[in-house]
């Protein structure tokens, strides 16, 4: 009775391993992409040419880079504020699918940052 306790034991942990190895990349990845979103709205804030279709393309751009399945739709750029003092807003909601054994979800994301402009 010991051992099969112990082999359970066993595999619950190496269970758990590899589905910290399936879902901590991309938590990791979206982490770095807010941190991304963050520099783009400040770009944008900062820079009153910059369209709201450049910047789309910027964070579709990021995404590319972090491998991340986003469509241009789900990507909303807002600009805020006054055009001397003008705050840009970004985000983007994207899922990335996870396969276990037995078992697939979706982690779902929507990373969002915002500038107060300068």
């Amino acid at each position: 009775m010991g051992t099969i306790k112990a082999i359970l034991g066993v595999l619950v942990v190496v269970g758990a391993i590899y589905a910290g190895f399936q879902i901590i990349p991309p938590e990791l990845t979206n982490y770095s992409f807010q941190d991304d979103l963050r520099n783009v709205a400040m770009v944008g804030g900062g820079n009153p040419h910059l369209t709201d279709k450049d910047l789309t393309d910027a964070i579709m751009k990021k995404a590319q880079e972090h491998q991340i399945p986003l469509a241009p739709e789900n990507v909303t750029v807002q600009r805020i504020g006054s055009p001397g003092a003008q705050a840009v807003y970004v985000a983007a909601d994207y899922s990335v699918p996870v396969t276990l054994p037995g078992y697939s979800f979706s982690l779902h994301f929507t990373p969002s940052s915002g500038n107060k402009g300068f």
